[in-house]
């Protein structure tokens, strides 16, 4: 019988995240719809989103699928595939031209179309759920290990 605890419900919430949060945030005129956006940036931006459901579906199944012993080792594979999505979400910002969000373009009295601001490098909302997502991992893991180390399988 699979047991239900905190661990594994913060666990599944990440992983489900991951595999919604994606769709949920990019299905839209801001990226996948933009106009704006070349055909090879929508091709990145649809590999992220099917990269998030993978790995998502991946910590669920890893969770609730598999028959087996509840392990460390299957802990750890768990945590790693619950975790991926928001370690290369935060990564992404350290590549070149990347940005959290554009800014709104306006046209100047001369035609020049211009942003409001630059965009900011490193909080936005993508670093703050990222992180939140990474800390209930953490969380989840400690939770686990402590539960796997009183109750071994």
């Amino acid at each position: 019988m699979t047991t239900i605890s905190t661990g594994k419900v913060l666990l599944s919430l990440s992983s489900f995240w991951s595999a919604y949060g994606c769709y949920h945030f990019d299905w839209n005129e801001t990226h996948i719809y933009n106009p704006q956006w070349p055909p090879h940036a929508k091709f990145h931006n649809a590999q992220t989103m099917s990269t998030g459901a993978v790995v998502g579906a991946a910590g669920l199944y890893l969770l609730w699928g598999r028959r087996g012993a509840w392990t460390r080792d299957r802990l750890q594979l768990t945590a790693a595939a619950a975790s991926v999505y928001w370690i290369t979400q935060l990564s992404a910002i350290f590549y070149p031209g990347t940005a959290l969000f554009d800014h709104p373009q306006h046209p100047s009295a001369s035609g020049a179309v211009t942003a409001a601001a630059g965009p900011p490098k490193v909080l936005g909302p993508q670093t703050v759920v990222a992180s939140v997502a990474l800390a209930i991992n953490v969380l989840a893991y400690g939770l686990e290990i402590r539960r796997l180390a009183r109750n071994p399988a």
